[in-house]
């Protein structure tokens, strides 16, 4: 069985879906296992987390699942490859980078404190 582009699109942005929710849930958890007192988990997330900062700064701060995307498509649309209300799609980054950087913050004050 061969898939249409339309098809391709939608198991790439399903995809894309599912790797942003992990990554969404690693930056949302990081505080949560801070507090708790769960700091090995915390790093463990945000080094996550950092793996796919990397990615997106070798690749133009554009996840690559963006660019596949981009081949089965001619729409380009904030959420044209993610499944995430057009609101969040643009201002993913800058929310969730920020909420990064605040949990980064919180759990190395907390490492200090310890």
């Amino acid at each position: 069985m061969t898939l249409n582009d339309h098809d391709k699109l939608i198991a790439v942005k399903t995809l894309h879906t599912i790797v942003w929710a992990v990554f969404a849930a690693s930056i949302l958890a990081m505080p949560v296992c801070t507090a708790s007192g769960r700091t090995p988990l915390a790093w463990a997330l945000a080094g996550l987390v950092f793996l796919e900062v990397l990615v997106l700064r070798v690749n133009g701060m554009r996840c690559p699942l963006t660019d596949l995307a981009g081949r089965y498509t001619t729409a380009r649309h904030a959420n044209f490859d993610i499944y995430l209300p057009l609101w969040l799609a643009r201002h993913n980054q800058r929310l969730f980078g920020t909420l990064y950087v605040i949990g980064l913050a919180h759990l190395v004050w907390a490492q200090l404190r310890a």
